[in-house]
This record gives C-alpha cells, structure tokens and sequence, in this order.
C-alpha cells in the first residue's frame, strides 16, 4: 500500500470511554481490509483510523464502529462534533423504559397484589416476575448487544462482563427457580445509568476541546472577482483577501493587508490584553477583531493554520499514554481476570465445599463480576491528562504530551536562555547622557546621523530612540563603518564619530576627564549621581563601568576634538521576569538558571536583576547541552526554556524543552515538548502550577478508584455488598468522581 494513497479520517465516537471500549473499537476497525493505523483515545471520544480509500470506503469504516456497539456522530476530518443531548439518547429512553418496569415490578411485590401468571418448567412465575423479565430485555438490549461483540473479540470488558452476569441470573431464575429476575432487571436498569453517567461526565471532560475547536468561525467573508462573497471557511485559499468586520472572529491566518484594530488573540497566545495590529502585521485563525475593520491576506490553509495545528497536537497529545497510564493499564490486564476467577470460586466453592445458599452466593458472583472490569481506574489517568492539557491550550500553553504534563510538575531545576526569553530580544536606548553643553536630543540627532546607515542592531536602536524622540535630521555624507569599533560621518559639514570607548581613546582623548553639562535639566538624575564630579566626569573609571555592571552597551558620539554625549544600549529585561523566579522557587522548582552566549559582565548585570540562582555566560548552543547535563546531574530533571529554534539542541536535551512565543512559528510548535504560544514568561509558573496539580489529581484518581474497587470486592464474600452498590458506586460512581475531580484542573487560569 502506497503513502500517497493514504487518508487519515478522526472519526467522534462518544459511548467510547473506558480503555475496553477503544480496544473493542480498535479491534473493529483493524479487521478490515484496506486499514493501516487504528489509534483510539478514550479520553477524547476521537479515534483516528489511516486507511486506503482505493480499497475501503470511509462508510465502510463508520459501519464497523456502530456493528461494534458504539454510535459515530461526526466523522469529519477537522472540526467539533455537536454537542449530543445523552438524557434522550436511543440508550436513554430504553433505560428510563426498562427503570419503569422495575418500579412496577417492586410496587406489585411491596403492595401484595403479586400473583402467579404462569409455570415454566416446573417454576412459577408471578406479575412482577413478568415485569422484571421485560425491564431486563428492554434495558439488557444493547448490554447484550455489545458484550457480543467482545465475546467475538474474546474481550473480558466491561459489555461481557455485564452480560454474563444478566444471562445468569435470568437463566437461574428460569430453569432453576432461584429468583433472580429482580437482580437481572436492577443489572440492566442501573448499568445503563451508569454508562449515561459516564458519558456525562466524559462529555465535560470533553467540552474543553470542543470550545478550542469552535473557536474558528465557520464562515469567512471574502473579496473575489471585486465582489465580496461569504463562503465556508474551509474554502479560502491561501493568497485570497478576507475581510473581517468589527466584533467578528478572523477566520484565517494571514497578514494585515489594510486597516487598524485592537485582536483578541487570548484564544491561541493567552495574552490578557488586545494586541494593536496594523498593516504588515500577523493575526491568527480564531482570534477576535475589536474595533476596527481589517482587510487580511491569507497565509494558511483550513488544515494548516495555527488554530488548527493547535487542535491536532493538543489531540494527539491526549491520545498518547503517559507513565502512568501504562501502569494503570498493566495493572489492569492482571485485575480483570483475578476478579472474574474470585467470582467463579464464589459460586462454586462455599455452595459445593460448605453448604452455603446456592442464591446467595450466586448473586454475590455476579457481583464480583460488575466488580471486574476497572473503568474508573483506567480512566483516572486520561481524563486528567484531558482536563490538564485542554485547560493549558486554552490559556495560551501547548503541551505536546500527557507525559510532558506530567514531568513538568517534578522539575528540580528551569533552565532559562536570555536573548527573547528573560529579555525581550529587542535592543532599546536607556540612557543619554549630554556633555559638553549638548542637550540630549543634540546627542541623538548626531548620533541618529551617524547610525542610519549602520545596519548594526543597535545604530537600529539608536535611529528608533530619536525618531520617538522627534529630534531633526542632519545632512549625512562620507559614511564609513569602522570594523569592530563603530562608524564615522560627515554631518553639516564636521566629522563625527560614534562607536566604542577605545575608538575615542585612539582619536586622543582623555576619557577620565570629560566636561558635563551645566544644564541641570538635561542629565538624568541617575546619571548625575553615578558620574557627576565637580562639573567633570571620568568616564573611564566611573560612568562607563557604572553603565557596562547594569549590561548595557555603551555607545559615544563626538567629533574629531570634542565628545558630544554617552549613549548606553540594552536588550530589555521582560516585566515580570523577576516575579516569575520568585514564583518558581515557591512552587518547589530548586534552582533557576540562565544560560546564555552573551558576555560576562551582561550576564551578571541580567542574572542580578532577575534575581536567578545562577548564570553561565558566552556559551556555544553545544556547551549549552553541556550546562543541560550538568544540572541534571546534580538536581534531577531540568525544564529548558528557549526561543525554540538557537536553543533546539537544549530543548532536546533537558527532560523538558519549554518554547516562547511559537504562535505561527512551525519549528517551535513541531520541536518543543511545550510551547509558550506568546511572549509571556509569566506563564511558566501557571504551567509549573498546572502540572504539579494535575500530578496530584492523577495519583489522587489512581487510588481513590483502585482503593473503593478493592474495598468492594473484598466485602462481597461477606454479603455486605448489595450488586446495586457495585454499579453505581463501584462503576459510575467512581467514573463520576475521578472525572469531576479532573475536571478542577480547568479552572486553574494563568495569573
């Protein structure tokens, strides 16, 4: 079978909620001709199947999964299934029919108008008998439906093991007059409670992904032909101009063709406040327009654009199994078949062995067999993982993995680049300091004159700090950058210089004796008390140092005989950077490090500030997989927090690679295990939060599931377990529990 061949199709399948019904599922489909890849997720209610359309049709596929037991109510390729109505479901009002005749059945037996209507083999049989006989077939319909199907697989689940346990209490109940109508009709009356139960509370569990997948709107106005036309989204090609009126969500990726207004984008980056966006600027699918009327070319597909990319991975990462999955899944293999040996030695032993109530311990057998079959304990774990992974994807945080959700709650250590991650990656001017008469915007416009033409990051920063600053243009002639130490110019006619300090110190001058503005008003404060001696500042000894401890560059302008000011140069530290680490380190996080390939001296002026534990300065990327390692070895597991793209070889090693600001980035969102999808560095502690909670829900599920099922079985013998406490305790009960305790982890928001 040829790749080129393939169609991979995700088809809904809500009744699909425990581990048993996706292998039932799974088994289905993998039989069919034609059928590469099965891959089933419970906790999503999505079973993704990669098949050869040549050779089976997508019908064919849809069939296999109903004759299986389980109703498939979307099968498109992207987009949410609607939301069901489970209490008027088919199964629904088969249960609410079967509930009735096992009411009537117990009123004709408590009020003592019971008779005998007629004798089967020898046995008796009264009005309520009758009544708990039809409750059991209208309710044991689908049970026996379904546990069918297992049977054809050989599959021990929950369907089966029901069945059975039915078929044995009306077959005693006919041929050997033992009296088991009612437990028959209470089986098929509450298990199929409990499955609507379940599917309930899956379908919570569930809305949080069904909101990230509503968040596209469905239409999209475009211009064609010179003529505007609204078409399904699904169908704008990538080059085509849509137009997005106020108030309405932007229903592509693309670029801002014309217009100006306030996006939305918390949907997809998390962040809190709109983001003004103008001509040239990106904006995604599923963010929203505020104010003004934008005209956006598409830059992406239907399949292909951010919201949707989002969606398949937060998908995919649902569906993989984590640690503890596996655990829960191995463990699950040995639990099923002990308990369904316990419950055969039930009905055989004390009846054959000590003359116990063959009645008695015939029911308790079928007691231990709703007991065998561990739902609640399998999906402890990924309806968790759901809840944790939706809950982060919708706050602006991608986690690729239930296993990344997991490991990110037990870091020891967070690694943390500085260029784009502590720092905003971006070169800004913070100080000017006038000399000799000048006035600060007289320093800017020569030192705008001179950088212009420079294409060096910072002469960028310098021409942006007097552009904002409004200050008039020179006349610029005989440009020259001076390799290593910075340029020369020719403005109105003077030769000016601007670059390094061992530049000036080359032209002559003696930088330990420099005059300062006598203008009060135009030397910062700041300045003044770092530098200010007697109207003379030594800028060699104290003014430059001072400047180069905070890690900014220093930059001076002058002519051939006179300097003109200082102009200082740094890459931003981001807000909030500080608050972070102090946040880390209450949530447990041992030590905060920044790594970086910057310098020295810069490092410690950042590392100072932020207040990490420690920094390690002018590495190469491979030194910093050095650094990875180091950590790892003497704290344990270690998150590392990049740009996702000069950091990859880091990311890859730490147990973690955390990316920053992947939003339309390809390689962050494919290299990462987590992606931050905007700039935002305070996310990193609500995604510390986040996972050490969901860690603490998933043991809390784990054993509070496998501790009330071993309970019950092992009370059972002793009769004190009536089968109606093993349904809807012991199954939906628990199903209902694990899922609601789950479901806190969604109300965890990012601060």
């Amino acid at each position: 079978m040829s790749e080129e061949s393939h169609e991979r199709v995700r088809f809904t399948v809500p009744g699909m909620d425990c581990s048993s019904c996706a292998g039932t599922v799974s088994t289905a489909l993998s039989g069919i001709d034609g059928v590469s890849t099965v891959d089933p997720a419970a906790a999503t209610g999505r079973v993704a199947v990669e098949y050869d359309p040549e050779r089976v049709e997508e019908s064919t596929l849809i069939d296999a999964i109903e004759a299986a037991g389980y109703e498939v109510t979307d099968s498109g390729r992207n987009g949410a299934a609607e939301s069901r109505t489970i209490w008027t479901s088919t199964r629904a009002l088969k249960t609410w029919a079967s509930g009735l005749f096992l009411f009537a059945g117990l009123a004709l037996v408590v009020t003592g108008v019971d008779a005998a209507v007629v004798t089967v083999l020898g046995v008796e049989h009264t009005l309520a008998d009758t009544a708990f006989l039809l409750g059991t077939i209208v309710g044991g319909e689908i049970i026996l439906r379904n546990g069918l199907v297992s049977a054809r697989q050989v599959s021990l689940d929950i369907d089966f093991l029901m069945s059975v346990a039915i078929l044995g209490a009306v077959t005693a109940s006919l041929g050997f007059g033992e009296g088991l109508y009612f437990e028959a009709a209470t089986l098929a009356f509450l298990f199929n409670v409990a499955e609507l139960l379940e599917e309930y509370s899956m379908d919570r569990a569930r809305n949080s992904l069904r909101e990230l997948m509503d968040l596209s709107p469905d239409e999209a106005r475009v211009r064609r032909g010179g003529e505007e036309r609204t078409v399904p989204a699904e169908t704008v090609e990538i080059g085509e101009t849509v137009l997005v009126q106020p108030g309405e969500k932007i229903p592509v990726d693309g670029t801002v063709l014309d217009g100006e207004s306030a996006i939305d984008q918390s949907p997809v980056t998390g962040e809190s406040v709109p983001v003004d966006k103008t001509a040239g600027d990106e904006v995604y699918a599923g963010t929203v327009n505020e104010v003004g009327y934008l005209e956006i070319e598409t830059t992406a597909g239907a399949d292909e654009h951010t919201l949707a990319r989002i969606i398949d991975l937060v998908e995919d990462a649902q569906s993989a199994k984590t640690d503890r999955e596996q655990f829960v899944d191995r463990f699950s293999d040995y639990y099923t078949p002990v308990v369904v040996g316990l419950a055969v030695l039930a009905v055989l032993v004390p009846p054959l062995l000590f003359g116990g109530a063959w009645n008695s311990w015939f029911v308790r057998g079928l007691t231990l067999l709703v007991l065998a079959c561990p739902c609640a304990f399998v999906i402890s774990t990924p309806v968790s993982v759901v809840s944790g992974i939706t809950s982060a994807a919708r706050n602006g945080v991608l986690i690729k993995g239930g296993n990344h959700l997991e490991a990110m709650g037990e870091v020891d250590a967070v690694a943390l680049d500085k260029t784009g991650t502590l720092t905003k990656g971006e070169l800004t001017v913070t100080d000017v300091v006038p000399l000799n008469g000048n006035t600060e915007d007289d320093v800017l416009r020569c030192a705008r004159g001179l950088e212009k033409r420079s294409e060096h990051p910072i002469g960028d920063a310098i021409v942006d700090r007097a552009e904002q600053a409004a200050v008039a243009d020179h006349d610029v002639t005989e440009f020259e950058a001076i390799t290593g130490k910075g340029v020369s110019a020719t403005l109105g006619g003077i030769s000016h210089y601007a670059g390094k300090p061992a530049l000036f110190e080359q032209l002559g001058f003696d930088l330990s004796h420099v005059h300062a503005t006598t203008d009060g008003g135009v030397v910062t404060a700041r300045s003044q008390q770092l530098c200010e001696r007697n109207n003379c500042l030594d800028l060699l000894s104290e003014t430059i140092p001072a400047l180069q401890r905070e890690g900014k560059t220093v930059v001076l302008v002058g002519t051939e005989d006179k300097l003109e000011g200082v102009v200082a140069v740094s890459d931003e530290i981001r807000p909030g950077a500080a608050e972070m680490v102090d946040r880390l380190h209450e949530l447990g996080v041992e030590a905060v490090v920044m790594l970086t390939g910057d310098n020295e001296r810069t490092a410690h002026a950042i590392a100072r500030e932020v207040g990490v534990d420690d920094f390690r300065a002018e590495l190469l990327p491979e030194e910093k997989v050095t650094a990875i390692r180091d950590l790892e070895a003497e704290h344990g597991s270690v998150a590392m927090v990049g740009d996702g793209i000069n950091d990859a070889p880091a990311l890859a090693t730490a147990t973690v690679g955390v990316a920053m600001g992947a939003a339309g980035t390809d390689t962050a969102l494919e290299t990462a295990d987590i992606a931050l999808m905007g700039d935002d560095i305070s996310k990193l502690p609500y995604l510390r939060d986040l996972s050490g909670r969901a860690n603490g829900v998933i043991r809390q599920n784990i054993w509070a599931s496998l501790g009330v099922k071993a309970l019950l079985v092992v009370l059972v013998p002793f009769g004190l377990v009536p089968i109606w406490v093993a349904v809807l305790i012991g199954d939906a009960g628990m199903t209902v529990g694990v899922t609601g305790n789950a479901m806190r982890l969604s109300q965890i928001k990012a601060e």
